[in-house]
């Protein structure tokens, strides 16, 4: 993948975390998903073009939300 760029590290616990990052792979721009333990990727990730990336985005807007509401039904889960 060229131009990685690393967006944002989810950490999980102190040896797992989730690492999102956007490039280009076979001149497609993509956003990249993927589960790290030990500094190490593992097998587990998404890895989609950006028309793809904002269907998804569009999807978890729909199951969060926007309100305060649905953010307080997820803290309290």
């Amino acid at each position: 993948m060229k131009d990685e760029k690393v967006v944002a590290r989810l950490p999980r616990n102190a040896t797992t975390e989730l690492v999102i990052r956007t490039g280009e792979y076979w001149n497609i721009k993509i956003v990249d998903m993927r589960w790290y333990v030990n500094g190490s990727h593992t097998h587990k990730g998404l890895r989609v073009n950006v028309d793809e990336a904002k269907t998804l985005l569009r999807a978890l807007q729909k199951i969060l939300g926007d309100t305060n509401e649905h953010e307080q039904e997820l803290d309290e889960d």
